[in-house]
């Protein structure tokens, strides 16, 4: 059993992920648009994260239930990872610190187009990029709009 340094929702939360890496992995499989193994979260990571580093906090999350593991379909030695529901519960607080950064911070105008896109949408986007990601990630039914459709296109558009 893991000791908590208090009971404080806020400082649990913060527990469960470890430090910024975990939401950067988070972030990689969520708007990623499938499940993700290893060598792609490593090589398409554009932090640079350590494989090392990634390797432990697929671990962390995984054991702390935001993501699952399993086999690839596609090749039988390798594991894939995918969102679980309480994963997917993080997507207003990925949107509202996406928000924050675009206030507060200076980021790339390429980089910060799909936080732009989930601020513009506000809770109903989100609320839709949600339900892809139980589509994508846990098999509930195909969302009508796809909000991760939505988030490429004002990628690529800025990237253009």
């Amino acid at each position: 059993m893991n000791r908590r340094r208090s009971g404080c929702p806020i400082n649990l939360t913060l527990e469960t992920f470890g430090d910024r890496w975990s939401l950067i992995v988070l972030r990689d499989i969520m708007f990623g648009g499938r499940p993700r193994g290893f060598r792609s979260l490593l090589a398409e990571n554009i932090e640079g994260i350590a494989s090392n580093i990634l390797a432990d906090r697929l671990k962390r999350l995984t054991g702390n239930g935001l993501l699952t593991r399993g086999d690839d379909p596609g090749h039988k030695q390798k594991i894939i990872y995918g969102l679980t529901e309480k994963a997917i519960d993080l997507v207003p607080l990925l949107a509202v610190v996406g928000s924050w950064g675009l206030r507060h911070t200076l980021p790339s105008t390429t980089l910060a187009i799909r936080a732009q896109v989930l601020e513009d949408g506000g809770p109903q986007l989100w609320s839709a990029f949600m339900e892809e990601l139980r589509y994508i990630h846990l098999g509930a039914a195909a969302p009508e709009v796809s909000a991760l459709a939505k988030m490429q296109s004002a990628y690529a558009a800025a990237i253009a």
